[in-house]
């Protein structure tokens, strides 16, 4: 069975991921050319509500869940062809896998697992030209949000905007400063994220909504940046 008729068994009415269905279903599934100029094409809405559910899924530890959301996000927002999704959604996974214990987590094999996720990004799209590095400033943001999350004194939302910008910067080559206002709002969709979380995750919540719409707002951003 693909991936594509697996998203679409597992998030059909009735099926154990029917409340991703929206979101995971909604993918085209086209193969997708090796080509620079489609990392900065993607739409922000569905990019925007794909994340907030890959979150979701995350914070639940609904784990099979979280790799067909995230094969669907890696795919949107990648834009690399299926095999490579599979493979670099398989690699997200374990990243987050290692690092989502607190407090000892596993820092270096989440880099690992970046690394390879960005190496495979670089044969799709020829970047970024050094993966161990753009897996440094991933897990990096990371690193940041935890300290914002589990010890408000140690570094705070600035911080994790700072994190960001600096990943989002070396992937596009941009300028840090024009990459602040994405790196702001997907800070702010991680502080109601938290806000969730510190409630208990309940479903339905108003927060997610509100998260979801922050991260739209931050990848509008961050298309208007790189377009600019």
């Amino acid at each position: 069975m693909t991936i594509q008729a697996l998203l679409a068994r597992m998030t059909a009415p009735g099926g154990r991921l029917s409340q991703a269905g929206e979101e995971a279903t909604a993918i085209r599934v086209a193969p997708l050319p090796g080509d620079p100029g489609l990392l900065r094409s993607f739409d922000p809405v569905e990019v925007g509500r794909l994340e907030s559910a890959v979150w979701a899924a995350y914070y639940r530890r609904q784990w099979l869940r979280l790799l067909l959301l995230t094969a669907a996000l890696v795919h949107r927002a990648f834009r690399m062809d299926w095999p490579r999704t599979v493979h670099g959604s398989w690699l997200v996974l374990r990243a987050n896998q290692l690092w989502a214990p607190y407090p000892r987590n596993d820092p270096d094999g989440a880099r690992r697992c970046m690394r390879r996720f960005y190496a495979l990004l670089r044969l799709a799209h020829g970047g970024p030209a050094d993966p161990a590095r753009a897996a440094a400033l991933e897990v990096g943001w990371w690193a940041a949000h935890r300290a914002q999350q589990h010890g408000p004194g140690a570094g705070g939302a600035p911080a994790v905007v700072t994190a960001l910008a600096r990943l989002y910067a070396y992937l596009y080559g941009l300028d840090e400063a024009a990459l602040r206002p994405a790196a702001e709002q997907r800070a702010a969709a991680m502080a109601l994220s938290d806000e969730w979380v510190a409630q208990g995750c309940p479903p339905g919540s108003a927060l997610l909504a509100a998260a979801r719409a922050a991260l739209v707002r931050s990848y509008a951003a961050l298309l208007a940046a790189v377009h600019y």
